[in-house]
């Protein structure tokens, strides 16, 4: 089944944050590597990931969330800016799975929540573009988002302190964790801004120019005295 015929046959729209590994991807200790991504539709037998990293069709991928605990299954089809994962489950657990998306669908249409009112938002698309200072380029998946900085998880592990745009938001970064970096914008933003600010431009390559001169005009910031002043947590 492909991609097209997930979003046509038993499946819903349901966005879960979660992280995976790809069999091909390995840190330097010699572990899987993991990247955060999130859900945008779900069905017993398949769902389709926005993730940062792409593997190739019928490569092996083990994802974690919350709500599911580990699914393991090989991917299928890739598209817009995810792929879709064939999910392997013995048929006990599939039973679980389906009682557990029933519950979800359920929680999903009952509740409406206002994100704006909230610290931090996820963004309705996650993706966006890292852009450093020598001018180099990387697609990135936001995690979550707030008016002082955001959360991404990307095929890169840069340095506490250095400098990068997050789409159009410049900023460096100042904590990184097992699936991604936190980056502190230079200055607050407003919430009604988050998800425009993210989205680089259409014209990405005159955008690059200047952003990384913004970017390279302070090769390392300090970090931030406290922790706790940093929102994105």
């Amino acid at each position: 089944m492909s991609t097209a015929d997930l979003f046509q046959h038993r499946s819903f729209d349901l966005s879960l944050g979660g992280r995976y590994s790809l069999a091909s991807r390995y840190d330097f200790h010699g572990s899987r590597r993991e990247f955060a991504c999130r859900t945008s539709r779900v069905s017993p037998y398949q769902m389709h990931v926005a993730v940062p990293v792409l593997g190739p069709v019928g490569e092996r991928v083990v994802t974690y969330f919350g709500d599911f605990g580990s699914l393991d299954g090989w991917i299928t089809d890739i598209a817009e800016g995810g792929f879709l994962l064939n999910i392997e489950l013995p048929r006990q657990r599939r039973e679980k799975f389906v009682a557990q998306l029933a519950w979800l669908k359920k929680r999903h249409d009952d509740v409406v929540a206002d994100v704006r009112a909230q610290r931090r938002i996820v963004p309705k698309n996650p993706h966006s573009t890292l852009i450093f200072g020598d001018g180099t380029t990387l697609s990135c998946l936001v995690i979550d988002i707030s008016p002082s900085g955001v959360a991404v998880s990307a095929d890169v592990d840069p340095e506490i302190g250095t400098r990068l745009a997050v789409g159009r938001c410049v900023g460096y970064v100042v904590r990184r964790f097992a699936e991604g970096f936190a980056v502190q914008f230079d200055q607050l933003q407003h919430v009604e801004n988050l998800e425009r600010i993210i989205c680089p431009p259409r014209d990405l390559s005159t955008y690059v120019e200047r952003a990384a001169g913004f970017v390279a005009s302070g090769a390392l910031a300090p970090r931030p005295p406290r922790a706790e002043k940093w929102l994105v947590d």
